[in-house]
């Protein structure tokens, strides 16, 4: 007999990932399939274990969609299958969704069952557009309703009429389609024309454009901004506050969309950088990570690190990599005895650290010429392991090799083409659908050529180019690709600061 499974109703919050709560994360991770709406942001889906099942029941508003009894019977069928289920629901599960529901249908089956509470809708994209929806001078109470009841039946004139001067704030969820006719009534129940009233659209999110007016004009002005659903309309004289309040907006990289192509673990750490300056990263790893077609040499080093008197790392990957063949053999960080340690950079670093080692070097300039100097500041090494990439530069163990150490150099990893990505990148190039490319690396800028062929440097003409260092740069320029943003910290917070130097008024 299969032991039942269990459902967890996830708020996914409003637009930023980054707002799911705590729980809702464990509950993503932990989850054998996840049922996401359309509101969910794509990104929740990349924290999901790895072979977990997704499945797309989002629901629009004249689009085919999901229906709510089909996703009841999935609910209960996935569970009582011995699955542990996420159904991963925009904003708050119980406010305005079906999250209600739902759970009366698990009750009913006798199914399992967790509500995990999320940051709602209206309050996250008010709180985002710099509107508090309640302030102890201007407003103490608030009301949240549908443009329509739940049969989608618009509300009477009366109704809106009756709510115009019942409470300070009015918040209205789906109701961009009536907004003439909302505003109308609400004017007729008593509510000043002057009234401060706003339109968001894709709140909380890089997408997110405010519209604000008066009572009497928002529906206007929301139109000719072009502004649709998924909005939240707000009237109350706390909109007049986004004047002062306005934070989000102003983040140095807001709305920008930046591609990243880095390898999808990485590429995630990256897209959570830009999300925190406000700008809209879009993940298309155009090369992977995989192990050294001979691996027996990375195992003898591992065996023998020891026996080294200096290890170098130029990458974390190559830091993950070794390591995990140290674990592999039965070992931990006293393998490395007394060999010391040298890194590239702080991401190798915290890398290394994440081992339970602390580096001996950090290169003060993060490039194998950098690496090399610090080292031999040190004294004349007599042996030297260096881990890395299968195809690199050979500046650190030359310059170290002149100096008369003897290196030995072991591929940790090898980086391989990601050959379907193609039709996107070139997709994202030649619609101005991106604003910026960000190089992480020589690997990178030969994997975006690679894709785009002949016509690159003429498709990337329109397109800021960013790289993370003089390398990649040389790299970029060799292959005739100008390059408009470079870091002075070898970095990608270095390299989104230079991008902020570019773009600030």
């Amino acid at each position: 007999m299969v032991a039942a499974g269990k459902v967890w109703l996830v708020g996914a919050g409003p637009g930023d990932p980054e707002l799911i709560t705590v729980r809702g994360l464990a509950a993503l991770r932990a989850a054998d399939v996840v049922l996401y709406d359309a509101l969910a942001h794509p990104a929740l889906r990349g924290a999901c274990r790895e072979g977990a099942e997704l499945r797309d029941v989002g629901k629009r508003f004249g689009q085919p969609s999901s229906v709510q009894l089909a996703i009841n019977e999935e609910l209960v069928t996935l569970a009582r299958a011995g699955k542990c289920v996420v159904r991963l629901k925009g904003g708050d599960p119980l406010l305005f969704a079906r999250g209600a529901e739902e759970a009366l249908a698990l009750v009913e089956a006798g199914i399992e069952f967790e509500i995990v509470p999320a940051v709602s809708s209206p309050v996250g994209a008010a709180t985002y557009a710099g509107i508090p929806l309640t302030h102890r001078e201007l407003s103490s109470s608030v009301t949240f309703i549908t443009g329509s009841d739940r049969a989608g039946v618009p509300w009477s004139p009366d109704s809106w009429k009756k709510l115009a001067t019942a409470t300070d704030t009015i918040c209205v969820l789906m109701g961009m389609r009536r907004i003439d006719a909302i505003t109308a009534a609400i004017i007729e129940g008593g509510r000043a024309r002057t009234t401060p009233a706003a339109v968001i659209q894709w709140g909380a999110r890089p997408e997110q454009r405010v519209v604000t007016g008066t009572l009497a004009s928002i529906a206007e002005r929301s139109r000719a901004e072009g502004l649709t659903n998924p909005a939240v309309i707000v009237i109350g004289e706390v909109v007049a506050l986004r004047q002062e309040l306005s934070w989000y907006e102003k983040k140095p990289l807001f709305a920008k969309r930046l591609l990243v192509p880095r390898p999808s673990g990485q590429a995630e750490r990256s897209a959570r950088a830009i999300r925190a300056r406000g700008g809209e990263p879009i993940v298309l790893p155009l090369i992977a990570l995989g192990p050294p077609p001979d691996i027996a040499p990375l195992e003898r080093a591992a065996a023998n690190v020891r026996d080294y008197d200096w290890v170098l790392f130029t990458s974390e990957n190559g830091v993950e990599r070794f390591c995990a063949v140290v674990r592999r053999l039965g070992r931990d960080a006293r393998a490395f005895g007394q060999s010391r340690l040298g890194v590239i950079g702080p991401r190798t670093a915290d890398a290394l650290r994440r081992f339970g080692l602390e580096p001996d070097v950090i290169a003060d300039e993060h490039v194998g010429e950098g690496l090399a100097r610090d080292v031999l500041k040190q004294g004349v090494p007599r042996r030297v392991l260096l881990a890395r990439a299968l195809v690199a530069r050979d500046a650190l163990p030359n310059a170290l090799r002149a100096a008369g150490a003897a290196v030995d150099v072991v591929a940790a990893y090898e980086t391989k083409p990601v050959l379907d990505a193609g039709d996107e990148l070139r997709g994202l190039v030649t619609s101005k659908s991106i604003d910026a490319i960000l190089l992480t690396s020589s690997s990178t800028i030969e994997a975006v050529v690679e894709r785009l062929g002949q016509e690159a440097a003429e498709l990337l003409a329109g397109v800021t180019v960013a790289s993370i260092g003089p390398v990649t740069t040389k790299t970029a320029e060799g292959l005739g690709i100008r390059v408009d943003v470079a870091a002075s910290t070898y970095t990608v917070d270095g390299l989104l600061d230079a991008l902020e130097r570019r773009y600030r008024p």
